[in-house]
């Protein structure tokens, strides 16, 4: 492959991603984290919903990290309007946010978000995040996703059939569950990455589950986490 080819080729498969924020130092830490990764470019940043929802439009990035506080539009309006029902071409839209409150979160998913984080979840979630949500699945802060699905927990029944999974998929299932990321199952189950998502796939195939917040539903709702 020609040099030339081999740039149109780098440039076709990285990730574009567009920072709404109207904190400039918050953009500027995401900008940081995100343009160090290979296959992430940050193209454009928003202070504002209306210059989001603007930019969005006109660069049509593969992710959109939107805050929810924010001037003119919030972040579950610009997630609407770039992502929610009846948008004719949706773009993928992660909400970040300071406020961990479970109204945002059901809002900002009823509105087409793809992934909901905290601001304090980590660079490497923050990563993770993006990428997911260029590859059309999902991803919820392990802190918002434990604690709602823990609800689940409390709650009376739950299925009880035998699990399809192997046993060493539902060791990967019970952590994904408790909001590990993929590198921390490699560290704990002594795996290398390659295989953990293997393993992660096997385990959507299996359950009909289209990313890591429904597995957790999964564990969460049979007993598999409560009946390690």
């Amino acid at each position: 492959m020609s040099d030339a080819a081999h740039t149109r080729s780098s440039e076709a498969s990285r990730i574009r991603v567009l920072i709404a924020d109207d904190q400039a130092m918050v953009r500027a830490g995401f900008r940081l984290i995100l343009d160090a990764e290979a296959g992430i470019e940050v193209v454009g940043e928003a202070a504002d919903g209306s210059e989001c929802v603007a930019l969005a439009r006109r660069l049509r990035p593969e992710v959109c990290l939107v805050d929810i506080r924010m001037p003119n539009l919030d972040g579950l309006e610009v997630t609407r309007l770039l992502a929610g029902p009846g948008v004719v071409d949706p773009l993928r839209v992660v909400v970040v946010t300071t406020f961990d409150q479970d109204d945002y979160v059901h809002t900002a998913i009823r509105n087409g978000a793809c992934g909901f984080l905290l601001k304090d979840a980590g660079p490497e979630l923050l990563i993770e995040a993006v990428r997911s949500a260029a590859n059309g699945g999902a991803l919820v802060s392990p802190a918002v996703t434990v604690r709602l699905l823990r609800r689940l927990a409390s709650q009376p029944g739950g299925a009880t059939a035998k699990t399809p999974l192997t046993d060493r998929e539902l060791d990967v299932t019970r952590l994904v569950a408790v909001g590990r990321t993929n590198q921390e199952i490699c560290a704990e189950l002594h795996l290398s990455l390659s295989t953990v998502k293997t393993h992660l796939s096997n385990i959507q195939v299996k359950l009909a589950v289209r990313n890591r917040v429904e597995i957790a539903a999964w564990a969460w709702d049979t007993g598999a986490v409560r009946n390690r």
